[in-house]
């Protein structure tokens, strides 16, 4: 209530000419929300792991319509609300429209693994527990510092979700490694859906990380995706 009051007396101080158009910031308040609504699908996905609770599956569930709906509101809206901008603010919606792009992906893998972890018929082993546990809050985290970077325009915020998509990856090769070499090979329909959860982590991880390129790109009014990879870890740093 504070910042929304803060940010209407701002607004008056504006003149008029440079008042950002109403659909601008309508929409930048619908991806901040959607980022919002992609960690609570990565929260509720982890509390599934964890507990196999119907109100966490329901959960993720309706997290992944919600997301498709903002999508789908963005989609329609984004092209008359580019028409009245200036070039900074058209900049902004595109990177709602990237953003929720990455943002409804990363909601239908949390629902796929989600939806792969209710049909498993063994039970989780402790060490698949635990690393797609810590998959689940490393997405969580990204999402939650990405959010907060864009509501900011925080460029450290950017540069930490950028990095942090290499631990998912690492919890990622953990589960191939464990699945594809163990001597004790346990049921080839239990790997296989191992394999196929720990790869859709790892690609919404892929999408949280195309967050932070992009709000960097926001920011620094410069794309890292087309940079050589020295430069771009020079940049990152």
């Amino acid at each position: 209530m504070v910042r929304a009051a803060a940010t209407k007396a701002n607004s008056k101080r504006k003149p008029a000419a440079f008042a950002e158009p109403e659909s601008t910031r309508a929409l930048t308040q619908l991806v901040l929300q959607a980022c919002l609504v992609a960690k609570d699908a990565a929260f509720n996905l982890r509390d599934f792991i964890e507990n196999a609770s119907n109100m966490a599956f329901l959960a993720v569930k309706d997290c992944e319509k919600e997301l498709d709906r903002m999508e789908r509101r963005i989609d329609e809206e984004i092209t008359s609300a580019i028409t009245e901008v200036s070039e900074s603010e058209a900049r902004q919606l595109l990177a709602c429209l990237k953003f929720i792009i990455d943002l409804e992906r990363i909601g239908d893998l949390a629902w796929s693994v989600t939806q792969r972890l209710q049909r498993l018929e063994d039970k989780l082993t402790r060490d698949d527990t635990r690393d797609l546990i810590g998959m689940a809050q490393g997405l969580e985290t990204m999402l939650s510092t990405v959010h907060d970077g864009f509501a900011k325009r925080n460029l450290e915020a950017a540069t930490t979700v950028m990095q942090s998509d290499s631990k998912i990856d690492e919890l990622c090769r953990s589960i191939f490694h464990r699945h594809l070499s163990a001597s004790d090979r346990r049921s080839r329909e239990y790997s296989v859906n191992l394999l196929f959860m720990a790869q859709a982590f790892e690609r919404a991880g892929d999408h949280a990380k195309n967050l932070g390129e992009e709000l960097f790109h926001l920011v620094e009014g410069r794309s890292l995706r087309h940079e050589p990879k020295r430069s771009k870890t020079r940049s990152s740093e």
